[in-house]
């Protein structure tokens, strides 16, 4: 498969620097590997490369000693460890070398939030910045496709998602089996390897749960009832659904007006195509029923890779009141209020609720649509 230049790849070797350790997480399969390895390619000076899962690779950095790590670099300044959750007290073993060798560069990589937090988090306060990798993004998959090409495979990629692997297979069957593969040998992985949960089913029939309502104001209470789980453990795997980037969470946003509703959460899916073999649904856009829903998780999904990847200052929201009026995402950013609203149709150009306008005068509004969402992803 023909490489895609991953958008991040600057803004990691703008701060690769000497005394820090770059933090690379996001969920399995989404080419973090394959992005290393791209940056190696780009460094002339000699790497050391070390793979988190091999049990040697634990062993060489189980041995806490300037010393003997200096032994190991032998000269090189630049150290990567691929899945370095896998290394116990690895944030330890890092410090020790970022503070005591001089211009040592550091890159690792991990698959989930919690696993390399536990693992890194308090000894490299300060040490360390963090980014994150997702599926390829819809600028990034402008670098295969033409431009008459790019909406129709658009439509495609709110169906079966934008992983890197779904390039190589050319029909709906490999995709299908693809994605079902994913999301029962690798997503929940670690999750259940991690959190020592035994009840998977009870993981999938939450994600389908969620899954049938994208976009909808979400009631741990009523899902606990329907699953048979305390609403505290629903909120504990909602949490770790998040950690490893399979769903995440917006909340409604307020300036304490009475009217506007402000404790709820909506939960979207980071991949479309993850989300529609939860509901075992691929038909294509024009035999569904749920456009809507495909496209806000879609649009939103690019639209917080767009924003990691910019390095964007951002609080995330959505506004409804009471009495029903509601705006699909707001953003707040640099002191100012920014309301979108997502439709599918691109003949649909509704005004602002009349609340918002009124409450919020000097906000700005905007609909986006597949005609025009482009420059609001990239």
């Amino acid at each position: 498969m023909e490489l895609i230049n991953r958008t991040i790849q600057s803004r990691i070797e703008e701060y690769f620097v000497p005394g820090k350790v770059i933090v690379l997480v996001g969920p399995r399969r989404v080419g973090k590997t394959v992005l290393v390895r791209q940056i190696i390619s780009s460094i002339t000076e000699p790497v050391l490369f070390l793979n988190g899962e091999d049990i040697n690779t634990r062993e060489l950095l189980a041995r806490r000693s300037v010393p003997h790590y200096l032994q190991l670099l032998d000269g090189r300044k630049i150290l990567i460890i691929d899945e370095a959750q896998k290394i116990p007290d690895v944030g330890a073993a890092l410090k020790l070398m970022i503070d005591e060798i001089a211009g040592l560069r550091v890159l690792i990589t991990g698959s989930s939030a919690f696993d390399v937090e536990n693992r890194t988090g308090e000894p490299l306060t300060g040490r360390k910045y963090t980014f994150r990798l997702y599926p390829l993004s819809d600028a990034e998959y402008d670098q295969k496709y033409s431009l008459p090409e790019r909406k129709d495979k658009m439509k495609e990629r709110l169906i079966y998602g934008c992983y890197p692997e779904l390039l190589t297979m050319s029909n709906s069957g490999m995709k299908a089996a693809y994605l079902n593969d994913l999301v029962s040998s690798y997503l929940l992985k670690d999750i259940l390897v991690f959190e020592n949960i035994k009840k998977s089913d009870k993981i999938l029939s939450l994600l389908r749960l969620i899954a049938f309502q994208t976009g909808s104001e979400i009631s741990t209470t009523e899902i606990g009832r329907q699953l048979g789980m305390s609403e505290n453990t629903v909120s504990q795997y909602l949490d770790l659904l998040s950690k490893v980037f399979i769903i995440h969470r917006v909340g409604g946003f307020s300036r304490n007006l009475r009217k506007e509703i402000s404790k709820s959460s909506k939960w979207y899916f980071f991949d479309n195509g993850i989300r529609n073999i939860l509901v075992a649904n691929l038909n294509p856009v024009e035999l569904r029923n749920d456009v809507g829903q495909l496209w806000e998780n879609y649009i939103i999904s690019e639209r917080i890779k767009f924003q990691q990847y910019s390095g964007m200052i951002v609080n995330n929201f959505f506004w409804r009141t009471y009495d029903q009026q509601e705006i699909d995402w707001v953003e707040e950013r640099g002191g100012q209020l920014h309301a979108f609203e997502f439709k599918w149709s691109e003949n649909k150009h509704p005004r602002a609720p009349l609340g918002w306008s009124k409450t919020y005068p000097d906000a700005s509004y905007s609909v986006v649509n597949p005609d025009n969402y482009q420059p609001w992803t990239r």
